[in-house]
Order: C-alpha cells, then sequence, then structure tokens
C-alpha cells in the first residue's frame, strides 16, 4: 500500500454503523427503540440536490417497474413495514393518516406513477428505503455535537439552532445530540443541521424498532453509504 492510499485510509470517515444512546424513560416505555448512525464522505461528484447519476436514476426506474399496486398493498403485512405500523400505533401515530416511510414512498410511487428524482441526495435515501423497509436520513457532519441518541423534547426547545428554529412541545420524540434536537423521531430533519449542497461530511441515521432485524437496518446504511461513497 502506498503512503499516500494509507494516510487516505487513516483520515477516512469510520463508516461502521454504531448503536446511539437513548434515555432511560424512553429505553423503559419503548424497548426495541434504537437510532444507528454512520459517517459517510461523498465522492460522488457535483451537487447533492442535483441531478442523479446514471446509475442512480436507472435504479429509481427499476423499482417504479417493481413496486406496482400489489406489492403496494401487500407491502404493509410484511415483517418490516409491519413492525413500523405497529410501533407507530404504540407511539399514538396512526400510520393510515401518518403514513410510515415506506408507505409513504410506495403511495407517492402510485399517485405519480412512478418515483420520480428528487436529487442525488434524495434519490439515494429512497432507493435505501426501497431496498429494506427502514428509512435513512442524513445530517451535515459539522454541525453535530457529540453522538446520537433519542430522547423527549422539552418545552419550547427549538429543533436545531437559529432564530428561525421551530418550538417543540413537551415530550416529542426526537432524535438529538449534545447540545439539541436534530430530527423528529420519523420525521423532520431540523435545517440548520441537513446537509447543504456541496456537504461533504455527512452522519446517515436509520431508526430501528422492535421487530425490525438489526441486519436491516445495518443494510439500509450500507446502501446509501456506498451509493454516496461512489466516485
Amino acid at each position: 500500500m502506498s503512503a499516500g492510499r494509507a494516510g487516505e485510509e487513516a483520515s477516512a470517515p469510520d463508516a461502521t454503523p454504531v448503536v446511539g444512546w437513548c434515555a432511560s424513560e424512553v429505553e423503559q416505555e419503548l424497548p426495541g427503540l434504537r437510532v444507528h448512525s454512520c459517517a459517510v464522505r461523498v465522492g460522488r461528484l457535483g451537487s447533492l440536490t442535483g441531478a442523479s447519476p446514471p446509475d442512480v436514476e436507472s435504479r429509481l426506474r427499476e423499482a417504479s417497474s417493481r413496486i406496482r399496486g400489489g406489492r403496494a398493498i401487500a407491502m404493509r403485512r410484511e415483517p418490516v413495514p409491519a413492525a413500523y405500523r405497529v410501533f407507530f400505533l404504540q407511539i399514538g401515530m396512526d400510520p393510515d393518516v401518518e403514513r410510515t416511510p415506506i408507505e409513504a414512498a410506495v403511495t407517492e410511487r402510485m399517485l405519480r406513477g412512478g418515483f420520480p428524482t428528487g436529487g442525488l441526495l434524495d434519490d439515494v435515501l429512497l432507493m435505501a428505503l426501497l431496498d429494506t423497509g427502514v428509512a435513512v436520513w442524513a445530517l451535515a457532519a459539522d454541525a453535530l455535537d457529540g453522538p446520537l441518541g433519542i430522547r423527549t423534547s422539552r418545552e419550547g426547545e427549538p429543533l436545531g439552532h437559529g432564530p428561525h428554529a421551530p418550538l417543540l412541545a413537551d415530550g416529542r420524540l426526537v432524535v438529538a445530540d449534545a447540545s439539541s434536537a436534530l430530527a423528529l423521531l420519523f420525521g423532520d430533519v431540523a435545517d440548520s443541521h441537513a446537509p447543504r449542497a456541496r456537504s461533504r461530511e455527512l452522519v446517515l441515521f436509520a431508526i430501528q424498532v422492535s421487530g425490525v432485524p438489526t441486519l436491516y437496518v445495518e443494510e439500509a446504511l450500507w446502501s446509501a453509504r456506498t451509493a454516496l461513497e461512489h466516485p
């Protein structure tokens, strides 16, 4: 191995998925709830919000052909989508109204007749979801303060940083770092922590619930990471 190659590997982010912390009261009430994350250095050229390269667009077209009406209807009975539906009910969300990520994506496909491209990052995260049933979100690595975890929000706490950050009600489940709430669980990422068009260092995360095997969560993160690292 050349000295240059050794230096590159030494400075590369650790892409091994890690399991984050969970507040004790959340863990007691919702056993099996975990956040998994991994670091990724984007190797694709161009903007994360720009057009996807041909290989990603080809995967989207293939998924549009593979996932049709019958598959969409049957999907909610499959083990991983069903586990997320059960979890939504457990935390007081009606999955027929506030759909789980995989059901929301498939419903959108039915309404639009396919999976339209949303830009490189969105397309890569969508493909990870469609391949595994597990949603993946992305954060700008340079905006984070320590490892990710899950806790409940405090009354009036901002989602992220900045004067325009929305304020949260007490008791919302959030993904957080050491200093702030970063995203609503299964919801939006704080604008202050979302990747920008030219972000190169990201942290990807996925949520595991009871009934979802760890292998599926790790596969979702691996799928998104390798697609983004591809030069």
